[in-house]
């Protein structure tokens, strides 16, 4: 028997800038909480690159073809048009789910607008790079202090308030910190100290995440993600590593472990 909630747990991965690795780790995500024995459903927000429903498309595709048992969740990918599609499809993604991860469009959109609406937990993924910070924040030229969040932090302040306005429940913001092997490390001190400071002004968490590695995009073809070593021969050192890093991240969530799937006495 399992425990369950009214509602799934909302991951929303949600970031305005593209590759940063959202879809990668949200992917990644979505396989470790169903590796876990969980209920996962993924729900695919960008109808045009449609990285996270190609995935795990893949996957599925890759379970038909070897016959091998592997954690799958179900999914849907969104038309981009319909807020009437989007309902059903949501509604319908959480009939059966413990954890519902919603995986959003590098770019301004309002159904990405309205997930974050809904979510319990909002993971905006960035690589170390004031590329990226300026997304949240900026910064003094000179001293590389923060001014100022950006539009994009304000925008998910203001998705805060209306939601403990709504019903009492707050949104846990994570910023996921991905790292770029090429930068240099007084640029990235510089970005941790910058994210140090936005983050007591505007609430959220910061984690890390997951490193550039060639592994990730050579897996995508066949849906696979690092938790499926064992299954599909052994892996090197910097691959044990990248599994390290994805348990580090899924632990630093902190996803709740009452959404996650029990046996009664």
């Amino acid at each position: 028997m399992r425990e369950r909630r009214d509602r799934p747990h909302v991951i929303v991965f949600a970031n305005e800038k593209g590759g940063t690795g959202k879809s990668t780790t949200a992917v990644h995500a979505a396989i470790a909480l169903a590796a876990k024995g969980a209920r996962v459903a993924a729900f695919d927000l960008d109808h045009r690159q449609r990285t996270l429903g190609r995935y795990l498309d893949n996957r599925a595709a890759t379970i038909r073809r070897t016959g091998r048992d592997l954690p799958m969740p179900v999914h849907a990918t969104h038309d981009g048009e319909s807020l009437d599609f989007y309902n059903a499809t949501l509604a319908h993604l959480s009939e059966q789910a413990d954890f519902l991860v919603i995986d959003t469009p590098g770019r301004d959109d309002p159904f990405a607008r309205l997930a974050v609406t809904n979510a319990d937990t909002l993971v905006t993924p960035m690589n170390d790079s004031f590329v990226d910070f300026d997304l949240i924040g900026q910064v003094d030229p000179d001293t590389f202090k923060v001014t100022r969040p950006s539009f994009y932090s304000e925008l998910i302040w203001e998705s805060r308030k209306r939601r403990a306005k709504a019903d009492g429940s707050t949104i846990d913001w994570i910023v996921l910190r991905n790292r770029l092997q090429h930068i240099e490390a007084r640029n990235m001190r510089r970005v941790s100290e910058a994210i140090d400071q936005l983050s007591k002004r505007v609430g959220f968490r910061v984690i890390p995440g997951l490193s550039e590695r060639v592994i990730y995009r050579e897996l995508f073809p066949q849906g696979l993600t690092m938790l499926d070593s064992k299954e599909f021969g052994s892996m090197g050192l910097a691959h044990v590593a990248a599994r390290q890093e994805l348990r580090e991240m899924m632990a630093g969530m902190a996803l709740p472990e009452a959404a996650l799937p029990t046996v009664a006495a």
